[in-house]
């Protein structure tokens, strides 16, 4: 199926799993894991600041492009321990700026070089798509759905201004209609 925009939740595991032993383990599996959690587009993930990632309050500020609607969301445990394992990289590192995710130049992480990540992380894992960014946005989206997550949480949480930009993760799904005819 080469037209698939998005992944399943096993793919973005497995995507995840890739990373181990790698010689950006922490920074990469941060980046995968935050940007399939919090549906990240590439440039949101990539223009993270330290200021927007609170493991204090257990809070991401996520700022949202393409006129989206900035939110705060959660952070769950394992996230967290994935941003305190990047954050002891991160500070060995001594970069000169506030990004969060940052190259080995030290300098913010790139679009294109979290392009690349994605792709070739795709590849290790052995995923019948080729991966790319904007699919971790996606997967975010449907496995919200498949939680039985309502279309305007999902809405709201991805940040769309319009529910029709939502609509497509929730109308495909069959759990939806799990609670009729009790």
């Amino acid at each position: 199926m080469r037209d698939r925009k998005h992944l399943v939740s096993a793919e973005v595991e497995k995507l995840i799993a890739a990373t181990k032993g790698t010689r950006h383990e922490a920074r990469d599996r941060c980046l995968l894991l935050l940007m399939f959690r919090h549906g990240l587009r590439v440039s949101e993930a990539c223009g993270l600041v330290l200021s927007q990632v609170d493991i204090e309050s257990r809070v991401l500020h996520v700022k949202r492009l393409k006129d989206g609607l900035s939110t705060t969301h959660p952070l769950r445990g394992d996230e967290i321990r994935a941003i305190r394992a990047w954050l002891g990289d991160r500070a060995r590192m001594k970069p000169e700026t506030d990004a969060f995710f940052v190259s080995e130049r030290r300098s913010a992480l790139s679009r294109k070089t979290a392009w690349l990540i994605i792709r070739d992380y795709g590849r290790r894992a052995g995923l019948p798509v080729e991966a790319h960014p904007h699919m971790l946005r996606h997967a975010c989206g449907f496995a919200l759905a498949d939680q039985g997550a309502d279309t305007r949480l999902i809405q709201d949480y991805l940040g769309h201004r319009n529910i029709q930009h939502t609509v497509r993760y929730t109308a495909t799904n069959p759990a939806r209609f799990e609670r009729l005819w009790r």
